[in-house]
């Protein structure tokens, strides 16, 4: 009957699942080429280091002029300071950079936690030392004016206060320790003004990387669409 040009439900069926055959043909065929695709991906997908990509900037810049992705490296001040900086502390991606801009904040807070008992026990010892000048200047005076025995007073009261009974009066421990712990706030204050500088020129940094890297995943992902379109 088909033969003859009389539709059937037979022929209709036959013609469906012809029709299905070529769809799940093409399929196919986009799965294999997907799946192709996806190994020459694996086989070459030797990610460069951040170092790497920044490098391939720099050079391409230096052989072609301003492309479109120099164009976003073109307003650092200083290039290769962003190259050095991740060559020297060895970052190999995106998160090893959040890592270490995150080390050196925690680096700037531990920083300011040792100051703070450094600068406490300074005031400290800068009264304890001060009371037991006035203390030893006006003791054994025979004569005192009514002001002079008002601050010798004060003075044995505030000792015999921080005492805690203890006779006598450690004046030169205080100062060596007053001594010690200047110096070591003065190391500290030196290393966090040397960490500011530095967290503010990584912060730069790190800021610059991300644009770039943003602008290289919008151009993969153009490219990636045109090439897959059928």
């Amino acid at each position: 009957m088909e033969k003859r040009g009389i539709r059937t439900e037979r022929g209709d069926l036959n013609r469906e699942i012809e029709v299905t055959n070529q769809k799940l043909r093409q399929l196919k065929a986009r799965i294999a080429k997907l799946q192709k695709w996806l190994k020459e991906e694996q086989e070459n997908n030797e990610l460069p280091t951040l170092a790497d990509y920044i490098q391939g900037i720099l050079s391409c810049r230096a052989q072609e002029g301003k492309s479109q992705v120099s164009q976003s490296l073109y307003n650092l001040k200083d290039a290769a300071k962003m190259l050095n900086f991740l060559q020297a502390n060895n970052i190999m991606d995106m998160a090893g950079l959040d890592e270490k801009f995150k080390s050196m904040i925690g680096e700037q807070l531990d920083i300011q936690g040792k100051l703070k008992p450094v600068e406490r026990r300074l005031a400290t010892l800068k009264k304890h030392i001060e009371q037991s000048d006035i203390y030893f200047k006006y003791k054994g005076k025979k004569k005192l004016t009514e002001a002079e025995q008002i601050l010798f007073t004060a003075a044995r009261d505030y000792l015999k206060g921080v005492m805690n009974g203890k006779t006598t009066i450690p004046t030169k421990a205080w100062k060596a320790e007053y001594a010690t712990l200047t110096a070591e706030r003065g190391t500290l204050n030196q290393r966090y003004l040397v960490l500011k500088g530095e967290v503010k020129e990584a912060e730069q940094i790190r800021k610059s990387v991300y644009s770039i890297s943003r602008q290289e995943q919008r151009e993969h992902a153009q490219r990636r669409t045109q090439k897959w379109k059928i």
